[in-house]
């Protein structure tokens, strides 16, 4: 594996790799990599002749009062965990060559970045389309790999490739969870052990969502009363959102009905954490 710091040195591997007529696969990244995020790697090293995984924190994405300068960064333990799952490019520039003096273009994908994530962290999503279209533009490539745990995310991606015809394929890849439910992230290193407990009301707030519409539960009000009861039952959980929408617009349904998104963020001490569950409804 090589490691990259230049857009131009990386482009002309890529350029290299396509005169050998193999696919590209990208997995953009903030690094602190994880079973996620290494599921990602995998998929691409399945499907492509060359996988490329980007490493940068960007901090366009962080609102002032976020987390950007304590997020956790490890270039070494990162470089050696997607080394063993066969990348090829690890791609981790400076600040100064993603965005250089002067920058001043953003990319805003609308509707879709209104509620939920978008409601809370204004501005976020700005900052998440600018640096994917960047990166989609210096690496050019067939497909490109999302955890489905940034639901909100992967749709907005999705959209903003199809609006702007970007020919590639947006893939999204599960949710990877330890054993007792909780979703994987880089911020869980940030939990004390009496917040990592806390953490599983996420979890089990969703795993309710299911248990409910399978009984038959229809009505998105009644519903939420009844999913806000578990987080209640929570005292170190602070809910940021808690969102029953349509899977693929994001808007509320009511009665639920069709593919429905049950998503929610919760702060555990002073972590921001998020999860989803997708249900289809047949009756």
């Amino acid at each position: 594996m090589k490691t990259i710091r230049s857009i131009a040195a990386l482009q002309e591997e890529i350029r290299e790799a396509r005169r050998r007529g193999e696919s590209v696969g990208f997995v953009p990244t903030m690094g602190y990599f994880h079973e996620g995020h290494l599921s990602l790697m995998r998929r691409a090293r399945r499907e492509n002749g060359l996988v490329v995984v980007s490493l940068f924190v960007n901090s366009l994405q962080f609102g002032p009062n976020e987390d950007f300068a304590k997020y956790p960064r490890d270039l070494d333990r990162d470089a050696q965990m997607a080394e063993g799952t066969g990348v090829d490019l690890l791609f981790h520039p400076e600040a100064a060559e993603m965005y250089p003096e002067g920058f001043q273009t953003t990319v805003t994908v609308g509707e879709l970045t209104e509620g939920l994530c978008g409601a809370s962290r204004p501005g976020h999503f700005q900052g998440v389309a600018t640096v994917v279209l960047k990166l989609f533009h210096i690496v050019q490539p067939d497909r490109a790999y999302f955890g489905e745990k940034d639901a909100q995310q992967l749709r907005v991606i999705r959209r903003m490739a199809r609006d702007l015809n970007l020919g590639l394929a947006v893939v999204g890849c599960p949710i990877v969870r330890e054993p007792d439910g909780l979703a994987l992230s880089s911020r869980n290193i940030f939990l004390a052990p009496a917040e990592r407990q806390a953490a599983l009301v996420l979890y089990r707030t969703l795993q309710r969502a299911g248990e409910l519409l399978a009984a038959g539960e229809r009505d998105s009000t009644a519903l939420r009363r009844e999913l806000f009861t578990v987080l209640d039952g929570e005292p170190l959980a602070e809910l940021d959102y808690l969102a029953i929408v349509d899977s693929d617009t994001l808007q509320p349904r009511q009665p639920l009905a069709g593919t429905i998104l049950v998503a929610l963020a919760v702060r555990i001490g002073k972590t921001r954490l998020i999860d989803n569950l997708t249900f289809a409804i047949t009756n």
